[in-house]
């Protein structure tokens, strides 16, 4: 190997080292492999989210909703959460709370309602963790509700339903 390749090598090696998760290192990114979760319930009245397989709840999480949460949202910038039955349609690692995962919202339905009355419906609406930026993350913790019309949870919490939600699984969000 030539000195060139060497150097690489051990820059490439140090790299993927500072990745690992041995040390004092962790990573947001867990692993599972429990029952698969094959769709999620949000109750937004009682701010739960549940991670079902079938008929069996396999977690329960205390959740933020937007900050208008009653009633469905119905356009952009209303601060409500949706309500119906979407799909979880993405990832972010980089998310601007700490990782999320997106909801397929808004449907061909919402689109129709928004133009009817002249408005988008607005989108991006994920569950996430806590903000990443400190000011927002304190402002955040002492309000509830906080979001535009996310669903939130804790970093730990969203660090644990990212590993556990494939894409595809069918969300309800509930009244």
């Amino acid at each position: 190997m030539n000195r060139r390749a060497f150097g690489i090598s051990a820059a490439v090696s140090l790299a993927l080292a500072g990745c690992s998760t041995t040390g004092s290192t962790v990573s947001r990114f867990k692993s599972y492999d429990g029952p698969q979760v094959t769709s999620i319930v949000i109750n937004k009245g009682a701010r739960k989210l549940y991670l079902m397989h079938n008929d069996e709840i396999l977690r329960e999480y205390k959740v933020d909703l937007g900050f208008a949460p009653l009633g469905p949202k119905r356009f952009e910038g209303d601060g409500k959460t949706p309500e119906g039955t979407y799909l979880i349609n993405r990832r972010n690692p980089n998310s601007r709370y700490h990782l999320s995962v997106g909801i397929s919202y808004p449907n061909n339905q919402d689109r129709a309602l928004a133009q009817a009355n002249g408005k988008r419906p607005g989108g991006e609406i994920f569950i996430h963790g806590q903000p990443n930026n400190p000011k927002e993350r304190k402002r955040a913790a002492r309000v509830d509700d906080w979001t535009a019309g996310c669903i939130a949870v804790t970093n730990e919490e969203i660090e644990e339903i990212y590993a556990m939600v494939q894409d595809g699984t069918t969300i309800a969000l509930r009244p």
